[in-house]
C-alpha cells in the first residue's frame, strides 16, 4: 500500500527533482558549450592569423567544424539514449540550440549578401542562446557570457571583416569557454 505524502514531503521531492534536472542540464550542457567554444574560437582566431599572414585560403581552418558537428551529434544521440527521463528543460534547451544552429546556417548561406559580415550576426544568435540558456538553468555566469557575446557583436559591426574574426575569437573564449568551464566545475562539485 502506498504511503500518503504530506505537503512538505511532496514539496521536498519536487524541489529535489527540479534541482536534479537543473544540474543535469547545466553539467551536460558544458560539453556542447566547450566543444563549440573551442572549435569556433580556434577557427575564428586561425582565420584571422592565417589571413594576416597572407595565406591564400584562410577559410580552410573552418573545416574543423565538420568533426565538431559529428562529435556533437554522436554525443547528443548517446545522451538521449542513456536518458531515463527527458525533462521539459532538456527539450526546451535542445530546441533553442537547434533553432540557433538553423539561424546560423541561414546566415552562412547568405554570407555574400551580407558582404561577409556574418560574424556579428552569428555572435548575436550565440548571445541569445547563451543568455536564454543561462536564464533557464538559472546560472548568471552563462547569462553574462551571452551579454559578452552581444557586446562583441556590437563591436564587430564597427570593424572590417578580418578584424571581426579576432573579436569573435576572443568573444567566444569569454562568452562560451569561461561559462562552459564554470558549468563543468560546478556540475562536478554538485554530483
Amino acid at each position: 500500500m502506498e504511503k500518503e505524502l504530506s505537503g512538505k514531503e511532496s514539496l521536498a521531492i519536487i524541489t529535489e527533482m527540479i534541482g536534479k534536472a537543473k544540474r543535469e542540464a547545466a553539467g551536460d550542457g558544458s560539453f556542447q558549450i566547450l566543444l563549440w567554444g573551442w572549435t569556433i574560437s580556434l577557427c575564428n582566431l586561425g582565420h584571422y592569423f592565417l589571413e594576416k599572414s597572407g595565406y591564400e585560403y584562410p577559410y580552410a581552418v573552418w573545416l574543423l567544424v565538420i568533426p565538431a558537428i559529428i562529435a556533437s551529434i554522436v554525443y547528443g544521440v548517446r545522451k538521449s539514449q542513456k536518458a531515463r527521463v527527458k525533462t521539459h528543460l532538456d527539450v526546451v534547451l535542445n530546441q533553442l540550440w537547434l533553432a540557433i544552429f538553423g539561424g546560423i546556417m541561414v546566415v552562412l548561406a547568405f554570407m555574400p549578401s551580407l558582404q561577409f559580415n556574418q560574424s556579428p550576426v552569428i555572435l548575436i544568435l550565440a548571445a541569445l542562446g547563451m543568455f536564454v540558456t543561462g536564464t533557464l538553468i538559472r546560472v548568471n555566469m552563462v547569462k553574462l557570457g551571452g551579454l559578452i557575446l552581444a557586446i562583441a557583436a556590437i563591436i564587430a559591426f564597427t570593424l572590417p571583416v578580418t578584424e571581426q574574426y579576432l573579436v569573435s575569437g576572443i568573444a567566444i573564449i569569454l562568452g562560451y569557454l569561461v561559462p562552459g568551464y564554470y558549468l563543468k566545475r560546478n556540475y562536478r562539485e554538485r554530483v
